[in-house]
């Protein structure tokens, strides 16, 4: 980015100003450090902002753990698959490594082959509700979801529960196009507590990052299920 000032510095005078101060300092829309980055760095991984991501990550290592970042990576393979995924996985290790952090970090499983179905369940119920309990057996994909998204990756510690929903939210709201899935899992947050309000800070503080296009439609879905869930 700092060659940008050199080459491109009107632009570069705005867009600073916007994200990093107007943005960041906005009344009402603001976020808590750790927060606000493990947000950005799931939307850049939604958007496909690799470059982005590689300036981005060395900033928000100073306020979350190598461990929160890897966990962010690993997530983002159910939502954007490993082809979409592998090249923010080759920049956090790089990183890492450069910063002298022995790779792999801590292991964070919490479920086995055996029990990854039934925890993955339970997630499922946990973030949306006892309706829940028997989706996995639509088909062979709601079982894989059941077991493969929530009991392999929502189950693992690093991260709680309302986090992984949060940053679930990010990548969804960055890829654009998945709105009726948006709408849910903006429910699911609902449910854990991370509420219309703070939905809306987390859309705000990432709008630099996918544009205005993708994030009224992310505060719209937000509303959308606001309204639904004050209905029932």
């Amino acid at each position: 980015m700092m060659d940008l000032w050199k080459t491109d510095p009107e632009f570069m005078e705005r867009y600073e100003h916007f994200a990093e101060t107007e943005v960041v300092n906005e009344e009402g829309q603001t976020l808590p450090e750790d927060t606000r980055y493990m947000a950005i760095l799931a939307t850049l991984i939604g958007c496909q902002g690799v470059d982005m991501y590689r300036t981005i990550l060395p900033k928000a290592l100073e306020a979350i753990t190598p461990v929160m970042v890897k966990e962010i990576v690993y997530q983002s393979v159910d939502y954007l698959g490993i082809g979409r995924v592998l090249p923010f996985l080759a920049v956090t290790n790089e990183i890492l490594t450069e910063r002298g952090i022995k790779l792999p970090l801590e292991g964070q499983a919490t479920t086995t082959f055996e029990d990854r179905l039934e925890k993955g369940i339970q997630a499922q119920v946990d973030i949306f509700g006892d309706g829940m309990r028997e989706a996995w057996k639509a088909g062979h994909i709601n079982r894989w979801l059941a077991a493969n998204c929530f009991g392999d990756y929502y189950t693992r510690k690093g991260l709680t529960l309302a986090q992984r929903e949060m940053i679930t939210f990010c990548f969804l709201a960055a890829q654009g196009g998945c709105e009726p899935q948006l709408t849910a899992h903006a429910k699911g947050n609902m449910n854990l507590g991370n509420n219309k309000a703070f939905l809306i800070r987390v859309v705000s503080q990432c709008l630099p990052y996918i544009g205005y296009p993708r994030s009224l439609n992310a505060a719209a879905c937000i509303n959308k299920a606001a309204e639904e869930m004050e209905s029932v």
